[in-house]
């Protein structure tokens, strides 16, 4: 493989420097000029140069929670349309949801998912494995089955529907702290959300739409961290979504207990106002939230309560949108979006600089997740999973741009800030000016 000199480029937003990178690792970085081109000691003679002045350059962004719809609905997403929305907006590994058709619950089906994303070639893909046959709640899959796969697979979610029972919570917890394991909970009591369309508050009470309360999220999320702390194991919070919610993480994290959450980019920017325009585009579960939720939501992702963003990217067929809002899927496309999003929320506001970026969207994910070789250091020696971005750049939303085989995006006609110009995965480019190479 051909060198690649990224000159000029702030790395994790601090000091400019350049990066070499020589097959598929970072040769060296210095500051700008240091890199040797006569030849003799480090050099980059012959390598291709990108001017990057003014650029930021991350690791390779990982996400935590993706839907690749493949198996099943290959008419949403596939492996190859998702990974290539993945690589656009700088992801360089996605770990994919269970919730296929077939489910994720056997070492076969997950293993298709991992050849499929080795096929693919943009980004890593490390399927996530269903907690319970099925999703259905009732018995647990073959979680020791699909980790011993070639797979190897460390995240077991039913995301889409909750483990809403404790017995099997706490099977489920105590199965996968034999292998370093972790069940990632989609906090819903089912009971409390029958019916519900989106947040119970003042804006459903006066369009008539059927009630989400906060209670559903946060009586889960107690739960299953007392369960976590009894047990002596790890949970994950998908998609956390209410300031009560934080408050219990925060709580368990005072305790000791092994807990990590996660925030969406929707969740940091849109609140349930947005639904009086009966769009369904802004249906998604859990529910768009209030404007006191989403201040919340970005305080605590600033001071680490909230561990990561996670984008939830749920692609939908056109027609499963285009329809009256009771009927409609419930969902968002977020891959390519996701950084400018956290751009405008969380460092134009100042609550983060780049170097917390980082560490919310490649360092700590990929320590939750524990995918080898990503969420790594820009320096030598380490793999080049990189993400060069233009933080100046403002653009409109425009869908019919995307590499998601779906459009169900939120943004649609709204300017946003920066722009993925470059990914590379282990020294590949994978996007190069801003376009899929």
């Amino acid at each position: 493989m051909s060198k690649i000199l990224i000159r000029g480029a702030k790395v994790l937003g601090g000091e400019v420097r350049d990066v070499l990178i020589d097959g598929e690792t970072v040769a060296a970085t210095a500051r700008q000029g240091e890199i040797d081109w006569s030849g003799t000691g480090l050099s980059a003679e012959g390598a291709t140069v990108i001017e990057a002045e003014g650029q930021i350059l991350l690791p390779g962004l990982v996400d935590l929670h993706t839907h690749l719809r493949e198996p099943g609905r290959e008419d949403s997403e596939t492996v190859l349309t998702g990974t290539r929305a993945a690589a656009s907006g700088g992801f360089t590994a996605v770990f994919a949801m269970a919730n296929t058709h077939p489910v994720a619950d056997t070492a076969g089906v997950v293993e298709q998912v991992y050849r499929l994303g080795k096929e693919s070639g943009y980004c890593d893909v490390q399927p996530i494995g269903a907690v319970t046959v099925g999703l259905e709640g009732k018995k647990l899959a073959e979680l020791g089955a699909m980790h011993d796969s070639a797979a190897g697979v460390t995240v077991f979610s039913d995301d889409g529907k909750c483990v809403d029972d404790a017995v099997i919570m706490r099977r489920a917890l105590e199965y996968v702290k034999a292998f370093d394991g972790v069940v990632a909970q989609h906090a819903q009591e089912p009971r409390l959300t029958e019916g519900a369309q989106m947040n119970e508050g003042i804006v459903s009470a006066e369009l008539g739409l059927g009630g989400w309360p906060a209670v559903a999220e946060e009586s889960i999320i107690a739960r299953d961290v007392l369960l976590a702390e009894h047990v002596g194991s790890r949970v994950h919070i998908c998609h956390l979504s209410t300031a009560g919610s934080v408050e219990i993480v925060r709580w368990a994290k005072s305790r000791g207990i092994d807990v990590t959450a996660e925030v969406t980019p929707h969740h940091l920017l849109l609140t349930d106002e947005m639904v009086r325009s009966y769009n369904p585009v802004y249906k998604v579960n859990p529910p768009l939230r209030t404007e006191k939720d989403v201040l919340a939501l970005r305080e605590a992702l600033a001071d680490g309560t909230i561990d990561i963003v996670a984008t939830d990217h749920a692609p939908h067929p056109h027609e499963d949108k285009d329809c009256e809002w009771a009927a409609a899927a419930m969902g968002m496309v977020g891959l390519e979006t996701a950084l400018s999003v956290v751009q405008q929320t969380m460092v134009e506001t100042g609550l983060l600089d780049w170097a917390g970026v980082a560490d919310r969207m490649s360092f700590a994910p990929a320590r939750i997740g524990r995918a080898t070789g990503h969420g790594r250091p820009v320096s030598a020696g380490e793999p080049a999973n990189l993400t060069l971005l233009d933080p100046a750049y403002r653009g409109v939303v425009d869908p019919a741009d995307f590499a998601s085989r779906s459009r169900n995006t939120p943004y649609e006609g709204r300017e946003l800030p920066g722009r993925v110009t470059h990914t590379f995965l282990r020294g590949r480019a994978t996007v190069v000016d801003g376009k899929l190479a």
